[in-house]
């Protein structure tokens, strides 16, 4: 049956359907926005780019600093889906932006998906990340476009299928 035979069997109108959806977004965090913290504006437009291109929705919050981001995080009521992380930044690096998360209770309680995604991929960076934190993925940025939207494609498809406490 149509969506439209649906809406008329049911009685609902489209505006009303609309409400509806929106509201179901908001209450997962799949639908919340995607938080980069990335000192590089070319990357964060190539990024942002690459995100449009796999049709991904969520709205972009960028922050330069980790300060800025620790606040926003401590202080928002949107649901975030995904946390990309460069390691390093201005001021506190991503590691420690990170040790910062896990040691905040209420934080830890959102249980944001947290991902590395930097332009160095030091073992030592890599072995910490997944000894001493509580993180998700840690990933090398690629050189050309394709391996980027390759590498983002696969990260985004995993998050979409995978159960989360904030779904």
């Amino acid at each position: 049956m149509a969506a439209n035979e649906l809406m008329a069997k049911a009685e609902i109108s489209k505006p009303k359907l609309l409400n509806v959806t929106k509201r179901i977004q908001k209450q997962t965090s799949k639908y919340g926005p995607l938080v980069i913290i990335e000192d590089d504006e070319d990357d964060i437009k190539i990024f942002t780019e690459v995100v449009r291109e796999l049709k991904i929705k969520n709205e972009i919050k960028w922050f330069s600093d980790t300060n800025s981001a620790f606040s926003y995080l401590l202080s928002t009521e949107d649901k975030i889906f995904m946390i990309f992380c460069d390691i390093n930044l201005p001021g506190k690096n991503g590691l420690d932006f990170k040790r910062d998360i896990d040691g905040n209770p209420e934080l830890r309680k959102k249980s944001i998906p947290f991902i590395f995604y930097s332009t160095v991929a030091r073992v030592s960076d890599v072995n910490e990340a997944y000894t001493k934190m509580t993180v998700q993925g840690f990933f090398k940025k690629e050189n050309s476009h394709a391996e980027i939207k390759n590498t983002l494609q696969k990260i985004f498809d995993y998050w979409m299928l995978c159960k989360h406490p904030n779904d």
